[in-house]
């Protein structure tokens, strides 16, 4: 497999679920794409779950045509949008490679904790001896789950090769359990996803500028924008020195923590940013400062769909 770049782009919004309002085209989201390949940030991070299928359809008209080496695809089994028959792993995969005109994944992943075990051991079974098997990965669990993910991966053959959690500078619980610390010390890429937190840490956001209502991410975000100001401010000051938007300095924040970040894009200002952002180096001091910062405004940003990883 080619070597993964430094930023991820995720394709979350493509499925128009709803969380950033509004409607995406085809048509609108090419230009993005085409940014992102001509950045080489040839990573694009999918699933079904993504608007049914919605976001694995737009994104495989994007990748028809190029060469097979050319892009890297990552993408999830989500327990909850599979069947619970015997074959349930393989029926799964094989629509999804059917949907989006692949052979194989590069990264495939097991979408969250429900039913976990069993799903890693279907996984498990199913990419055993493949020549052509993905990196395998798990999403949204705690040390616990990680641990046992990858001991039923080894039972196989095969091991855990990454790991999908929230993590920004307001939810560092990946890093305070140990999960980070775990996996640099057994080779496990961490993706680190929501970043900027769906848009609330990229500057743009502010008490009287607030997130456009009828959004999910508005009814989050927009109740404390208030402390967020804050946090916006110290970042300002970095992205001011390093000569580049707010939004860089999340990012460049996640990359030096050791992690991959998934940016999710909708513009192509955000492929932009992202590429800028993999070539910003903070210093020691400017990280723990925007730490201290950040963990002074005592915020709670786990949403519905995950848990405290204690």
């Amino acid at each position: 497999m080619n070597t993964l770049p430094r930023i991820a782009l995720g394709a979350w919004a493509w499925g128009n679920d709803g969380t950033f309002g509004g409607e995406l085209t085809a048509d609108s989201l090419r230009p993005i794409f085409d940014a992102g390949m001509a950045h080489g940030l040839n990573l694009w991070d999918t699933a079904y779950a993504y608007g049914m299928g919605t976001s694995e359809k737009v994104l495989a008209g994007f990748l028809k045509g190029l060469p097979r080496e050319s892009y890297l695809v990552s993408d999830k089994f989500t327990p909850q949008c599979a069947g619970t028959g015997p074959t349930a792993m393989a029926d799964m995969i094989g629509m999804q490679l059917k949907l989006m005109d692949l052979d194989r994944f590069d990264l495939y992943w097991i979408h969250n904790v429900w039913g976990a075990p069993h799903w890693t051991e279907e996984a498990a079974k199913f990419f055993e001896g493949k020549s052509d098997a993905p990196l395998i990965g798990v999403s949204n669990h705690n040390l616990a789950e990680i641990r046992e993910a990858d001991g039923i991966l080894r039972a196989h053959g095969l091991r855990l090769s990454a790991v999908q959690n929230h993590y920004s500078l307001i939810n560092r619980s990946s890093e305070e359990s140990g999960i980070l610390e775990y996996c640099k010390e057994n080779g496990i890429v961490f993706f680190s996803y929501m970043v900027l937190e769906q848009g609330a840490l990229n500057g743009k956001y502010d008490t009287k500028h607030p997130m456009p209502e009828g959004s999910d991410r508005a009814a989050v975000y927009n109740p404390v924008l208030g402390k967020l100001e804050t946090l916006n401010a110290s970042m300002r000051k970095l992205a001011n020195k390093y000569g580049v938007g707010v939004a860089q300095i999340p990012v460049a924040w996640a990359i030096s923590k050791g992690t991959l970040p998934i940016i999710g894009v909708t513009k192509v200002s955000h492929v932009e940013d992202a590429a800028k952002a993999a070539d910003i180096t903070l210093t020691a001091e400017e990280i723990a400062e925007l730490e201290n910062v950040a963990d002074g405004l005592g915020l709670n940003v786990v949403r519905f769909w995950e848990k405290e990883m204690k």
